[in-house]
């Protein structure tokens, strides 16, 4: 269940707090042969192309209660995808639209995908890094399960950070309007049972990271073009060691022996 994220501050002037909410989500496939490899790679590109990553940011913005300033979105040769999208808090008129286009507001929402596969042992890759940057009440925080849910997440590294301060009607300073001691406050069950999860927090500065791995690996989601039923138990059992040896590496974010 997830917590209330903000509480009723009197404030002088405006809520001018910057949230950020970063994530890194990666898809590890076993494409066994050259040709599988290339269908894997074209499946992802269409599957996350620059319009079905608008439809989810434009989910996102809803989720969040933003309003839609403007879209850029761009496919890319030979793979890969970008959308950003500018967001504000209140809605606006098309000529009030265009006067903060023009000037960059503060929030935004940017995903970017990269496909990826190793040159020898059939491993293939898909990450995508999203970016969802509010200023005022609203928070990204309430697009994390969603976020989470749109794409096939074997891993997922998430940053949460909160810049800047706002006054209260006293003068008083407040550099944060909710209450958070980690990202894992926000996800709902299924998710929580699904991952395991370890965090690395600075809370003096306001900082939070949380990254997650998917607790059960099913080597039939992990074939692409063949199920485990058509391959040797050898080689199902190669196959796995390859793909949890792929999991740990980016995981633990370094090169681990074979």
């Amino acid at each position: 269940m997830q917590k209330k994220l903000n509480h009723k501050l009197k404030l002088h002037g405006f809520n001018n707090l910057t949230k950020s909410l970063s994530f890194n989500i990666y898809d590890i496939c076993y494409a066994r042969s050259e040709s599988q490899t290339k269908e894997y790679i074209e499946y992802i590109d269409e599957a996350y192309n620059a319009e079905r990553l608008t439809d989810i940011l434009t989910e996102v913005a809803n989720i969040i209660g933003a309003n839609v300033l403007n879209v850029a979105r761009q496919d890319y040769e030979p793979q890969g995808a970008s959308v950003t999208i500018l967001i504000c808090e209140e809605p606006m008129d098309d000529v009030q639209k265009e006067t903060v286009v023009a000037h960059l507001d503060k929030s935004h929402i940017t995903v970017h995908t990269y496909p990826e596969t190793h040159p020898d042992h059939g491993i293939s890759t898909f990450r995508a890094d999203i970016d969802v940057s509010t200023c005022g009440v609203i928070s990204p925080l309430r697009a994390l399960n969603y976020l989470i849910n749109s794409f096939e997440s074997d891993i997922v590294t998430m940053d949460y950070r909160v810049r800047g301060f706002t006054r209260n009607v006293k003068g008083r300073k407040h550099f944060i309007d909710h209450k958070i001691n980690s990202i894992q406050d926000f996800l709902e069950r299924d998710i929580r049972n699904r991952y395991d999860a370890i965090d690395v927090n600075v809370y003096q500065e306001y900082m939070f990271h949380t990254k997650m791995r998917l607790r059960d690996l099913d080597l039939d989601t992990y074939l692409f073009g063949e199920g485990v039923d058509e391959i040797t138990p050898k080689e199902a059992k190669r196959i796995r060691r390859s793909v949890e040896h792929e999991i740990l590496e980016i995981f633990y974010g370094r090169n681990m022996p074979r």
